[in-house]
């Protein structure tokens, strides 16, 4: 369960961090982009299983990328 645990902290950080680098943010904190990962990926595959989308992990990373950026627009656009 640890494990688990730790392998999506860092799936989450990856994710976070290909967003901010996609959406050429400033921010290098890590702690920002794991963040960003992790409600990116719920934001992601909340749009695709509305969608049908997913089931394998590689769609689950694409889907967790593509659910930070929106996530960081989102933030850019209505909190600053």
């Amino acid at each position: 369960m640890l494990i688990k645990l730790l392998i999506e902290l860092v799936i989450g950080g990856l994710c976070g961090y290909a967003a901010n680098r996609l959406m050429k943010s400033k921010s290098d904190n890590i702690l920002h982009n794991v963040i960003l990962g992790l409600i990116g990926g719920l934001v992601g595959g909340l749009i695709g299983n509305l969608l049908g989308l997913g089931g394998g992990w590689l769609s689950g990373i694409v889907l967790s990328i593509g659910g930070a950026c929106l996530v960081v627009w989102a933030y850019r656009k209505f909190l600053k």
